[in-house]
């Protein structure tokens, strides 16, 4: 796993790159990944902006870099 701040934000590889999110199968740029602690755990959750500027969230396990 990548290194986590304090703040909860992971350190991803893949941060300000385009991404696809193999759940909705939209693409963006990958802005933030946080940890979030719910009761069954942390989970990781990436922030994703695509051009529209709207930004969604998915599980981090769904992203990959965007093939343009």
């Amino acid at each position: 796993m990548n290194p986590v701040g304090h703040d909860g934000y992971e350190e991803h590889p893949l941060l300000n790159t385009s991404v696809r999110d193999v759940a909705s199968r939209g693409e963006g740029v990958l802005v933030a990944v946080t940890h979030e602690l719910h009761s069954h755990g942390t989970v990781r959750v990436a922030h994703i902006r695509p051009e529209s500027g709207v930004e969604w969230t998915t599980s981090a396990d769904n992203i990959q870099t965007a093939h343009l």
